[in-house]
């Protein structure tokens, strides 16, 4: 009898669980229920909570979504979703209990109401963001000096607390809002762009501003005095009213499922209309970003990939950007700045066809001894394309090399294209290309 996952679409609470299976390679079939249906109403009543999501087993059924992580997580030693070691297993326990407890409960009050869930109160909803912004401040200042929440891979402790995140992130965390938590982002853009958590969630894009409730109703308050009376006096008036306001009053909220369909086409909408597909078309250029990325990859040396990079540079197309990272003094150890870049580099995805970079890692491995630089060439005169497709290219200083090209620039640019073991003096410890 294979796993069955009963859960109505789009339940956060699933995430952590089917993230998990994929880590381990444990098959679940998943049962998508309609709550309104008599077929969910059967399979709830088994549950002693009577909510999803519920894991059908050969054994019987499991209820309450972190014991149902737990025992998916736990199927498996060798992929350490546990930690490597007992007390691993303890703080991964511990921080699972603080995205239940800390987490959970101010983020899902926060945006239900966006859903249509849940009433809209200001007031719970003000309350809501500053509970939620202390738990993100207890989670940024211990991830100041860490990729991850517990050792140095992904663990069940890293997929709960981002599949709590996922929905604040994406409908009501405004720039302004989680910039407040920048190591926070960082490691939430890293556990959501690994290709298991992708699978099961898509791509998680964040909010531009934050989402409010749309036609909401008025704050829920106690009855005051003479309340009884005052509430059959209504309820005729309403009987009186005419039918179609009668149905426009019952007519039903969003679902989560319906505000996610609706922002899944407003960017596709968006992608389709990318002002650098408009550039190309309104403003083509002669230079070909693929023909240069295998010149640059199939040259036989690095002097003649530049010469021919310059016989087809075009200058008023492109732009190049020298790139500096502005938070070098926190870069402690080689392996988690390693894993800034990459996400760096991974989250630029959008502007393949556009753009080429290389990012470098120089200095010694030691705290305080780092330094993130790169060079880019984009379509375009602006670093906005960069900065609109990757959150964390605000994290960069950008200055753009000046046209015409100097010899000297030209000479800084081969430089950051082609070095081997060092760079402006200092050694180099990894580098990335973008290509």
């Amino acid at each position: 009898m294979a796993l069955k996952l009963y859960t109505n679409p789009g339940n956060f609470r699933a995430f952590k669980i089917l993230v998990a299976a994929l880590y381990n390679g444990v098959d679940i079939d998943v049962v998508d229920l309609d709550l309104a249906a008599k077929k969910s109403t059967d399979v709830l009543a088994k549950s002693p909570a009577g909510k999803v999501p519920v894991l059908e087993t050969p054994q019987g059924l499991l209820f309450e979504s972190n014991a149902i992580a737990r025992y998916i997580a736990r199927a498996r030693r060798d992929t350490d979703l546990y930690g490597v070691s007992f007390f691993d297993s303890g703080l991964v326990d511990a921080w699972i209990d603080f995205a239940a407890q800390e987490v959970e409960l101010p983020a899902t009050l926060w945006v239900y109401p966006v859903f249509g869930y849940l009433p809209h109160n200001a007031a719970v909803t003000e309350k809501a963001k500053a509970d939620l912004g202390a738990a993100m401040e207890i989670l940024d200042n211990h991830l100041a000096d860490k990729t991850y929440l517990v050792g140095e891979k992904v663990t069940l402790a890293d997929i709960t607390v981002a599949s709590a995140l996922v929905y604040p992130y994406k409908i009501v965390m405004s720039p302004e809002y989680r910039a407040q938590y920048p190591h926070v982002l960082r490691w939430f853009l890293t556990i959501v762009n690994q290709p298991h958590f992708r699978a099961v969630t898509g791509d998680v894009v964040l909010a531009e501003k934050e989402l409010v409730p749309s036609g909401a109703p008025p704050a829920l308050a106690l009855p005051a005095k003479g309340a009884g009376k005052k509430e059959k006096k209504e309820k005729k008036e309403k009987a009186a009213a005419p039918k179609q306001e009668k149905k426009k009053e019952e007519a039903p909220a969003k679902t989560g499922e319906d505000l996610e369909e609706q922002l899944a086409k407003e960017e596709k909408k968006k992608a389709a209309e990318h002002p650098l597909k408009i550039l190309d078309r309104e403003s083509p250029s002669e230079f070909v970003m693929d023909t240069w990325k295998k010149t640059y990859s199939n040259a036989r040396s690095y002097d003649q990939a530049m010469d021919e990079f310059w016989k087809v540079f075009d200058s008023l197309g492109y732009s190049l950007w020298f790139c500096n990272y502005q938070y070098n003094s926190e870069l402690t150890k080689l392996f988690m700045t390693c894993n800034l870049v990459s996400g760096f580099v991974q989250r630029t995805d959008e502007l393949r066809k556009w753009a080429f970079g290389c990012m470098w890692i120089l200095g010694e491995d030691a705290p305080g001894k780092m330094e993130i630089r790169g060079l880019w060439l984009m379509r375009g005169q602006s670093d906005s394309y960069i900065k609109s497709a990757n959150p964390d290219a605000e994290f960069y200083t950008w200055t753009k090399v000046p046209t015409p090209v100097s010899d000297e620039d030209k000479k800084k640019v081969q430089e950051y294209w082609c070095s081997d073991d060092s760079l402006v003096g200092l050694p180099v410890l990894d580098c990335k290309v973008f290509k």
